[in-house]
């Protein structure tokens, strides 16, 4: 009996160790590193372009590190010629105390050629604040307070990347769309997070920072190419997190977009 308690007991602690749904994830980031493949192509269309041959690091949420996201890399790697080290981690947004924030994972980067930054969908399902294009920038005296929205974390992170290497290629993918909700992937609904703003607010405000910023952005959301009437074709079963398939259909459109920064 005092074995079999013991067991109970051992089972309800690790229960209570596991995050609940919504809460925010703590993990810590380990580089994943993709390389060209032996198998690549002998002649890619992008040789000779701004970005073949380079580096390339990547910050994000679940999306940007998921083992389905591999497929959309490795062909990243296989036609830029590139190393792709993925800083990515599960549950992060840009807001500071959205799970291993992306910020935190900048801090962490080395120095590389590219720098991708990857919106998730942790600020906005987390219901932290959107905030503005001037969160964190030299408009407001570069306010520590505004670390804690999705904008004042984007212009941290573009920041911190100038500082780390002033020659680096800055890029920055929008989140993509979602179906668990209808804000995920309708631009004109009035589902909002528990900030009162809705998901196409914070793509708007992604694309906002990067206009202040002069950083080249790939509006995901809009260019994706998935809605309600195929997103089972490329979505597991989350409706959050995209499959295999629905990174082979992206992969494209980003390394095109990756080799030459437009």
């Amino acid at each position: 009996m005092k074995r079999i308690a013991r067991v109970l007991l051992l089972v309800a602690l690790a229960c209570m160790a596991l995050p609940a749904q919504g809460q925010k994830r703590q993990s810590e980031p380990s580089k994943h590193i993709i390389k060209p493949s032996a198998s690549r192509p002998a002649h890619s269309p992008y040789q000779g372009c701004r970005n073949y041959g380079k580096s390339i690091a990547v910050f994000g949420g679940s999306l940007s590190v998921n083992k389905e996201s591999d497929v959309a890399k490795q062909l990243w790697a296989d036609l830029l010629n590139a190393k792709v080290t993925t800083y990515g981690v599960g549950g992060a947004g840009f807001a500071s105390s959205r799970g291993y924030s992306i910020q935190k994972q900048v801090d962490t980067a080395g120095v590389y050629d590219v720098y991708v930054l990857w919106a998730s969908t942790n600020d906005f399902m987390g219901g932290e604040e959107c905030g503005s294009w001037l969160d964190y920038t030299g408009q407001d005296g570069y306010d520590e307070s505004r670390l804690d929205t999705q904008c004042g974390g984007i212009n941290y992170c573009i920041r911190k990347l100038r500082e780390k290497n002033p020659q680096a290629e800055i890029y920055f993918f929008t989140s993509l769309r979602f179906f668990r909700r209808e804000s995920g992937y309708n631009p004109f609904s009035t589902d909002v997070n528990e900030a009162g703003e809705s998901f196409y607010d914070f793509v708007q405000a992604q694309i906002e920072c990067c206009h202040y910023h002069g950083v080249p952005v790939l509006d995901q959301f809009s260019l994706q190419g998935v809605d309600i009437h195929n997103c089972n074709s490329f979505y597991l079963e989350d409706k959050l997190h995209m499959n295999e398939a629905g990174y082979r259909k992206i992969a494209p459109m980003q390394v095109a977009f990756l080799a030459n920064g437009f």
